[in-house]
């Protein structure tokens, strides 16, 4: 008897994919955060379930059947930030203004690069790491920050190194939150920004740091944070934060996203 062969449609490749990316968009959300060891319990009972169906053993089958058959409430109560994250991701990303934009869903570009003041961004941000004076500016690349900007107070004044300096003096009423800078223009000021949920970064992160940290991981932008403490400067980008960046490779990094 000749065994048959499994059959393997096109469609079937396309579904794996889009389950291997699903699941790597998942597990990038909740890498570093508590839910993370939350989902790995969930998963090692999921498995030791089938074990136990395997074995047949009844009442412990059961009963982890019974927990199991109300997991998709369980799982929405405890990842509901997790949940939130990854939605304001998507719609920040893939939504310009009322629309879906499907150049953003396949990653064409049909805009000439933003035209962001590079070496306004970099005098401003070199005086204030010199100063020691705590700076938070995220710049936009394709995700829409109009949500995080309306927390703050609309400017859309014309980038400058005095206007940012200026933002972030320590008498400024402006001062307190992040800077939103999208193409030449200082889109808001004051803006309050979503808090990173990891629990394994260094002690020496306080809110600025976090603060920079969680929008890089629910939108695409460029951030870059001045420590009030060491003047050091720190740059987030999709979840990773660096620390200690040297203007040269500030500059570099700009130029590369800007120029």
């Amino acid at each position: 008897m000749i065994p048959a062969f499994i059959h393997i449609r096109f469609l079937d490749v396309i579904d794996i994919i889009l389950v291997a990316l699903l699941l790597y968009q998942i597990y990038m959300l909740i890498r570093g955060t508590v839910a993370f060891n939350i989902f790995l319990g969930i998963a090692i009972i999921y498995i030791f379930w089938w074990g136990v169906r395997a074995l047949k053993m009844e009442l412990l089958s059961n009963i982890l059947g019974s927990v199991l058959g109300v997991g998709v409430i369980a799982l929405i109560i405890v990842f509901q930030q997790e949940i939130r994250r990854f939605l304001i991701y998507i719609g920040s990303r893939y939504v310009d203004g009322n629309r879906i934009s499907f150049e953003k869903f396949l990653n064409i570009s049909l805009e000439s690069k933003s035209q962001v003041r590079i070496r306004s961004i970099l005098k401003a941000v070199m005086q204030l790491a010199q100063e020691k004076t705590g700076a938070l500016i995220v710049i936009k690349r394709k995700s829409n920050l109009e949500m995080y900007a309306e927390t703050g107070d609309i400017l859309n004044a014309e980038t400058s190194s005095r206007l940012i300096v200026s933002i972030f003096n320590k008498t400024s009423p402006l001062h307190d939150g992040a800077v939103i800078v999208e193409n030449s223009k200082v889109k808001a000021a004051r803006v309050i920004l979503p808090v990173t949920e990891k629990r394994d970064l260094p002690p020496e992160y306080g809110l600025r740091h976090r603060a920079g940290l969680g929008i890089s991981e629910v939108t695409d932008s460029l951030v870059i944070i001045v420590s009030e403490e060491t003047g050091q400067i720190s740059l987030a980008d999709s979840g990773i934060l660096q620390k200690n960046i040297p203007p040269k490779i500030l500059r570099q990094k700009l130029e590369e996203q800007f120029g």
